[in-house]
């Protein structure tokens, strides 16, 4: 399925979900040609990763303990005493302030694993070992081990936020399973990591060029009385929800290897998706006004069919749209644009 888009608008959608993308200037990714997503992600981590060296790697706080003759920190007392071949020395413990952060290992993990095991330029391979000269005192980790959503973000290392994004779909995008000491690599993301891009992208797209619609998720109540209130209902929240005025379109997207399902060589929409959206409508129009829209917005795939319609279910008008990503970019914003035609 990701052999349907182009490389250039993977930058694009990444620079919708990382904002930071355009604010750091690496906006000028967008004129280089990339024959494949390793190639994109690496000339993304050389500049970015670039820029903070001429900031300064992020240092923290690293707790050490060494056996040594005078008093540094704080001593641990029954550590010493066990010491009996050390005589004369004490057992310390200290902070001691040094670049070797969480952020820094998982930096320092992605950009190894881009040079052994992507298919990176020759010129983005030999930027990425120079920056690696910065990182002599950061421990080397696998990839496997590291705790994306242990990383916190402080105003000090803020900058790290969109540098960790883009390490986060690279490991997904070169993922390592071990075969009689071989790597074998898958060569793009998973669907679970692709459908989280997608859904960022559509829903940042919004929030740039239609902010007067105030796009956002939103929690969508069930339709039922106080009375009748159970904690084990399933919450509903919508991917974006866009207003104007008593107008409200809900949009859920889609990321999918295939969007229709099939039954005896018939095929249909996708049963599940559709009782989705139309839950999430109706309990959205709550007064039957008819003033509520749902729209499935799928990802293209190269299936021959893909779901292009628009009804009224219900007194509500329920889309199901299919962007195709594979297209020049002005088709694709022209198509997000058109989608909220329906709120004018």
């Amino acid at each position: 399925m990701a052999d349907n888009i182009k490389i250039k608008n993977i930058y694009y959608m990444l620079s919708y979900a990382f904002q930071t993308l355009r604010e750091t200037g690496l906006d000028n990714v967008a004129s280089e040609d990339f024959d494949n997503i390793h190639d994109l992600f690496a000339a993304i981590l050389v500049r970015g990763v670039g820029t903070q060296v001429k900031r300064g790697l992020h240092r923290d706080y690293l707790q050490c303990e060494e056996i040594l003759a005078g008093v540094r920190g704080q001593i641990r007392v029954s550590e010493t005493i066990k010491q009996t071949q050390a005589q004369g020395r004490l057992v310390c413990a200290y902070d001691e302030f040094v670049p070797d952060s969480p952020h820094n290992r998982a930096l320092k993990s992605v950009m190894l694993l881009l040079l052994r095991h992507g298919n990176v330029k020759p010129e983005n391979k030999k930027a990425l070992r120079k920056l690696l000269t910065y990182f002599s005192e950061v421990t080397e980790i696998a990839p496997a081990v590291i705790r994306w959503d242990a990383l916190k973000y402080h105003r000090n290392n803020v900058s790290y936020r969109m540098l960790m994004g883009i390490c986060r779909l690279t490991v997904k995008g070169l993922l390592l399973t071990t075969e009689k000491g071989t790597h074998r690599l898958a060569t793009w993301f998973q669907d679970e990591a692709m459908h989280r891009l997608y859904e960022k992208f559509v829903l940042a797209y919004y929030v740039r060029h239609h902010s007067n619609f105030q796009p956002k998720p939103a929690s969508i109540d069930w339709d039922i009385s106080d009375e009748a209130r159970n904690p084990y209902l399933p919450r509903m929240k919508s991917d974006i929800t866009l207003q104007n005025g008593e107008k409200r379109l809900i949009i859920d997207a889609k990321w999918y290897e295939r969007t229709m399902q099939e039954n005896r060589g018939k095929k249909t929409y996708k049963s599940e998706h559709l009782y989705q959206i139309y839950a999430y409508v109706k309990n959205s129009d709550k007064s039957a006004t008819g003033n509520v829209a749902g729209v499935l917005l799928y990802a293209r795939t190269d299936e021959s069919i893909t779901p292009d319609a628009d009804m009224t279910i219900g007194g509500n008008r329920i889309s199901l749209k299919t962007l195709d990503l594979n297209c020049d970019w002005k088709a694709i914003t022209a198509q997000l644009d058109n989608l909220c035609g329906w709120l004018s």
